[in-house]
Parts: structure tokens; sequence; C-alpha cells
């Protein structure tokens, strides 16, 4: 037996490689120094993974920015409006991640059902080549340290993940050369083992496309001799087995945490002839693995399934977990014996592996022990706090005129999402008072001053429904998990969103509870300075769930009622306190919707209850708001309909038109707000840019129910950047509203 691994951490536990990243794009560095430093964080990750133990150490996982990225990047797949002289350059890389001042960044969307955001490559007008080898240079500068393993994205997936190919058939034609050229270049210096990344095999499709597989992989295996060809599947168990396990490759990694890969291995065994990497240790959460089920798991595949060669690992790349338990001294000694994270994660697979040693038995069987402490704070064991009615005592249509009369609002009102620019002044006082240096009626002065002083800044862009900013959140999620019980949090737990945006997913350990007031009091403040609404601002409960860490005893489901009941109690005291428009965010609401189409009904059916849970016993008048952002909502409309909110905001800047196209096919029957520019670029659009895109939404959707926003908030701007994009935005929607007054007349 072998420990391998499939990716590595890249962010760092101190978030080193975001330092870096950031400090090139502000130019406080060079381009030679960046290169430098990026290439001393990514031989460093490999030499911490051997130092662990690990046998077959991947490289090539490392990136600036993100993978499907660097494949399009390799490949030649550059759009248009990002070409340079020097296609390879890190300036035209950067412009598709970010965008530049002459053009839009690439569309981004999350990666399967995680958090983490990959960048959609585009196919129009580009003619694919291989520019460069980036697995094989990594491959080469890791040689002192280690024989490495090589990972790329396969084909398949690759194709599927993109946007502007003909066909998948001719799509294959094209890159197949390409990916040939590239691994026979790694087998002529001496990599042995490739690790071929094909998720999209999870997905029902792969049964219809299969003989393109087959073919893909058959031409592959045709190019090169002695180079093992391994494809590696994850976050569900691979469609279409039998089909698959006839490929022409060496050997398969499947993910044994999710989805029936036992089932179906006991019912259609696996080829003897093959290497089977194994995913027993959960590479998307942070609990320590049963030493008693994995020891039973590891003598069913030595025992039973009987591959030439097994091999233990994570069940996906470690990205989605923190780097390191170490310095998480603060965590309760219950809660910390019971972790693992993506280091500790390493030890666990070397332990299994060498298993049939005594004394590593032994020590695996010692992970049990500990999982008792946790009893201590799980004592609930049914939803009795849990409201029984979840619907909404009057109609929307309903609630609608009765809010219009209430609210006296422009058509097309203007808003913003929730949160403005985190400026180094905010995280200075921030972590003033968190490090005890500022007290609390000092950090709260701070706070209120920066919410007065953008109440202003929003009343003169003439914005119409105001927002206060969450100046005193450090996260949409760590904030409510901060103030409500069970719920852990770790110093240094930080997580790759997307580019360089880190998060720190709270652990949900225990029972869940409401304290008492949380966002009423900042809210109540807020709405006193303006004669216009000022929303209050809530995190939903699926978004709750998803972007944190869950409890591993308790279903999803069962989690996300406990959480929207706490929420509830929320939403009626913003209520009680005069607040008449709340805002319950649920942009992981997408996320979390199962690969498999067969379990996606009893999802959205349990997800759609837990939202309504929170605010189904407000009064007519108060209007409920709910934002959504970076996902296809195409199969989802229906449900997100049955979620009764008022007011619907959602992501459409990035992805190119295609969910104003959603709307020519799906109608929706309440407000809505299409988000009129992308807010995770630098880019500033002009009025006249947004003015295109609000006419492009009134195509399919009434006027009379259109809001116009930003697509999500501005946290990560800087003031610059936010206040201008919004006078623009304001600008934009006051000529749309001059035409359409002057087209009615």
């Amino acid at each position: 037996m072998k420990s391998s691994n499939q990716g590595y951490p890249r962010l760092g536990q101190n978030r080193e490689w975001k330092k870096v990243l950031e400090s090139f794009w502000k130019k406080e560095i060079s381009e030679p120094v960046f290169l430098s430093k990026m290439k001393e964080l990514r031989i460093e990750n490999v030499r911490k993974q051997k130092e662990a133990g690990i046998d077959l150490v991947p490289v090539g996982d490392f990136t600036f920015y993100d993978a499907m990225l660097d494949m399009a990047w390799m490949f030649n797949l550059i759009p248009e409006r990002h070409r340079t002289e020097n296609p390879s350059s890190i300036d035209c890389y950067f412009s598709m991640a970010r965008g530049s001042k002459r053009a839009t960044a690439c569309a981004m969307t999350k990666w399967f059902d995680t958090n983490y955001h990959y960048l959609v490559p585009e196919w129009e007008g580009s003619e694919p080549k291989l520019n460069f080898n980036k697995p094989l240079e990594h491959y080469l500068e890791a040689k002192e340290w280690t024989d490495g393993k090589p990972v790329i994205i396969g084909p398949y997936t690759f194709i599927r993940l993109s946007k502007g190919y003909e066909s998948l058939e001719k799509a294959a034609e094209k890159l197949l050369p390409l990916y040939a050229q590239l691994l026979q270049q790694l087998e002529e210096h001496g990599a042995q083992i490739v690790q071929v990344d094909e998720p999209a095999f999870v997905y029902e499709e792969t049964s219809e496309d299969f003989p393109i597989i087959q073919t893909m992989y058959s031409d592959l295996d045709g190019k090169v001799s002695s180079l093992k060809i391994c494809i590696q599947t994850y976050f569900e168990s691979p469609e279409a087995y039998q089909q698959l396990m006839t490929l022409p490759v060496s050997g398969w990694g499947l993910d044994f945490t999710r989805g029936n890969t036992i089932d179906i291995m006991e019912k259609h065994r696996f080829p003897s002839d093959k290497i089977l990497a194994a995913g027993m240790i959960d590479g998307r959460n942070i609990w320590r693995a049963k030493g008693t089920e994995s020891l039973k798991l590891m003598e069913f595949l030595q025992n039973k399934i009987k591959p030439c060669e097994l091999w233990i690992q994570p069940s996906c790349s470690l990205i989605h977990v923190p780097e390191t338990l170490e310095g998480e001294v603060s965590l309760p000694a219950g809660l910390y014996n019971n972790l693992s994270f993506a280091k500790e994660k390493l030890e666990e697979c070397v332990l299994l592996a060498g298993s049939s040693d005594l004394e590593a038995k032994n020590k695996i069987l010692e992970w049990d022990h500990a999982y008792q402490d946790l009893t201590n704070y799980r004592k609930s064991e049914n939803l009795s706090d849990q409201v029984q009615s979840f619907k909404r005592k009057q109609p929307f249509s309903e609630r609608e005129e009765i809010q219009r009369k209430a609210f006296q609002l422009p058509l097309l009102p203007l808003t913003t999402i929730g949160s403005f620019p985190q400026t180094k002044e905010v995280r200075k006082q921030r972590k003033r008072f968190r490090d005890g240096l500022l007290s609390k009626q000092e950090y709260d002065v701070f706070v209120k001053r920066e919410t007065k002083r953008w109440i202003g800044i929003q009343e003169e862009a003439g914005l119409d429904v105001l927002v206060h900013g969450e100046f005193e959140r450090n996260d949409m999620v760590e904030y409510f998990g901060e103030n409500l019980d069970g719920f852990a949090f770790t110093k240094h737990g930080w997580v790759q969103s997307y580019g360089s945006r880190g998060v720190k997913p709270p652990i949900i350990f225990g029972d869940i509870g409401w304290r008492g007031p949380i966002t009423s009091g900042l809210a109540l403040y807020s709405q006193s300075l303006s004669d216009k609404p000022v929303k209050g601002m809530l995190t939903g409960p699926v978004t709750i769930l998803n972007w944190s860490f869950p409890r591993d005893d308790q279903s999803s489901e069962v989690l996300a009622s406990f959480i929207a009941a706490a929420l509830r109690k929320e939403v009626l005291e913003l209520e009680k306190a005069g607040i008449s428009m709340i805002q319950i965010d649920e942009p992981a609401f997408r996320e979390g919707l199962p690969l498999k189409k067969s379990k996606q009904a009893a999802y959205t059916e349990w997800a759609v209850n837990a939202f309504r849970a929170t605010h189904w016993d407000v009064r007519a008048d108060t209007q409920i708001h709910t934002h959504m952002c970076y996902s296809d909502f195409s199969e989802m409309i229906d449900a997100i309909s049955d979620m009764d909110a008022d007011v619907l905001s959602i992501e459409t800047s990035r992805g190119g038109g295609e969910m104003i196209s959603t709307f020519k096919e799906f109608s929706y029957d309440k407000m809505i707000g299409l988000g009129v520019y992308d807010i995770h670029s630098p880019r500033i659009p002009s009025a006249a840019e947004m003015e295109k895109v609000i006419e492009q939404c009134l195509v399919v959707l009434p006027a009379g129910r259109f809001w116009i926003n930003p697509d999500c908030g501005l946290k990560t701007r800087s003031e610059e950047e936010a206040i201008q994009s919004l006078r623009n935005m304001a600008e934009a929607a006051f000529r749309v509203r001059e035409n359409l007054s002057i087209s009615i007349v």
C-alpha cells in the first residue's frame, strides 16, 4: 500500500499565498519577485507533503489563481479581449481572471457543489495549442524532493465546464493532440504516473457521452507507453461505472466518503489489473476519521476488491480544508481532539497505508476514543423548537400591493446587496477590538461612524433602498455563528473561495440556538439616519450550513432546520424594532444541490422549507429580500420562487448574459434584481455599459417588478471603485427611467 494526495492547500496557514498575490496586483513587488516567491511557496508545499510521509506527492496542483484558468491559459483558450503580444504573459493570465480597463473578466462559477469558484474557459475565437507545459515545469522543479505525481484536469471535465465550443466531439478533436503532447513530454522527462482529474464523470450525462470518452482515453493511451494514467473522480460516486472501468487506463481514484461507491463495487467489483486510489479520508470536512470504520473499509478493499495496487488518500484535493490545526489553541479540548485539517489528514493517510503494522493500527483505533468528548455539546435530538407551518398568510400578489403602497418606491428601485469596502482602517479597528486594545464602546462608535458615512454616500448617489454596510462583520457566516450557540471558530482556518479571497468557515459542533438580538440595534440606528428604507441584513440558514463545516452526526436537513429556527427569532426581532425590509442572503443555496439529479428534489424541498421557516410569520408589509450568486439557476427557478421572498437579487454580469437568457424560457413571478455589474473585478463599468445591461434585462422582465443592484456585496472593492461604480449605476438607472417614461407618454 502507498499513501497518496490529490492536492494541497495553496492559501497557507497565514495566507502567505494571498499576500504575495495581492502585493503583485498592487505593484508592490515586481514580476520576477512574484514568480520567485510563488516558487518558494510551491516547493514548500511539496516539502511538507514529503515530510508527512506521503509516497505520491501531487505536483502541478499549485496555481496563481485557478486550475481551470491554468489549463485554458496553457491551451491558448484566451478570449480576444484579453489577448496580448505574449499569450503566456502573466498580464494576459490575470486579465482573464480579474478583468482589465478594456476587458471584462472571464465568467466565474462554483466548482461542482463546493464553495470554491473556477474561471470558465471560453472557446470563441481561439485556436487551441500548447503554449507551455505547466505540469512538466512543476514536476521538474520538485525533482530534488520527490518524484512527483503530475496533476491535470482531464479532457472531458475541462470541455464540459467550458463554454462556447461547438460540440463535445469537435472540442475533443482539437484538445486531444495537446493532451497527448503534454503527456508525452512528461513521459520523456521521467514521470511515471499522472493524475487526470475527471470529476464530471459523476454526472448522469457520462453514460450518454461514453463513446466520446472512450475515444478520448483510447487515443491518449496510444500516445504513451510507460506513463501510468490514473483517472481521479470525487464529490460523488462515478456514473456509468461498468463502462468507465473498461477504459484503457492504469488506475482509478474514487471517493468513498460521498455517494454509494462501496455498494457499486460490491455489485460490479473492480478490475484486478488496475490501481485503486481509495479516497477514504474526507477532504471536504474537518473531522478526524473514524478508526474502526476506516480499518473495516481497508479490510473490504484488500480482501474483497483486491486491486493490483492500493493507494490511501483523501477523497479530493485538500484545498477545501484549512492547512493545519497547529496554532488553534483556543478551541475547546473536546473539539480540538476530534479535528483534522490538511496536514493531519495526510498523517491519517500515512497511518492507514501502514496499518498492517500493529503500532499503526492501535493509533488508528485511538481516533475513536476522543469522539466521546463531543457528547457534552450534543444533546438535542429533535426539532421541538422548530415551527410547524412555513407559509406566509398572504400570497405574493396581495403582499406586493400592500408593499407598493407602504414604500412608494420609484420605478426600477436602486439598492445594493449589503456590504461596503472593508478598508485597512476597518480591519485595523476590528483587530484592535479583538485584541482587547479597543473597548466595546469605542468600537461601536467607530462602526456607527462608518455606517453613518456610507448612509450619506448612498443617499448622495441616489439609491432608493439603503444598507448599513456590515462594518461590524468580518464574514457573513462567521458573524452569525459567533452570536449563535453551537459554533466554534479557528484562528488560522483559512480556505480559498476564489482567487485571493479566503474564508474561515465556522465549525458546527454542538446544539444550535439563538442567544438574543444580534442585528437589531445597529439596524435601528442605521434606519434613524435616513427617511429611506434601510434593509436589515441576515445570512440565511442554507448558506450558514453550506459555508460551515457541519456536524458529522446529523443530516444537513436537520442542521438547517435548527439554524432556521434560530434565525426566525432574529427576523421577528428586526420586525419588532421597526425594520420594514429584511434581506436573508442565500448565496450558497444552489451550491448544496446534489450532483446526482435523482437526489436534487429532496434537497430543494428541505432547503426551501428551511428558508421559509425564517420568515413565514412576518407581516405582509414587511418586505423579505434574498440574494444569490454565481450559479446556474435555470433548473431551480421554481424552487427559488417557492422560497417566497418578495425580492430576489441575483448575479448576472459575469455570466455573459446567460442568466438573462434563463428568463426568456422561465418566468419569475416576484420582484427581481439582476446584478448589472461585476463586483469581483477592480474594473469600474461605465454608466452606458450598465444601461445596456438594464435594457437587456427589461426585454425579459417587467419593469414594474425589476430592481437595479450590483452582482454582490462590495466588501472586497476599494472605496473609490465602490463609490464610482454606484454613481455610474444610478446614472444608468436614471437614463432608463427617463426613456421608459418617454416611451409610456
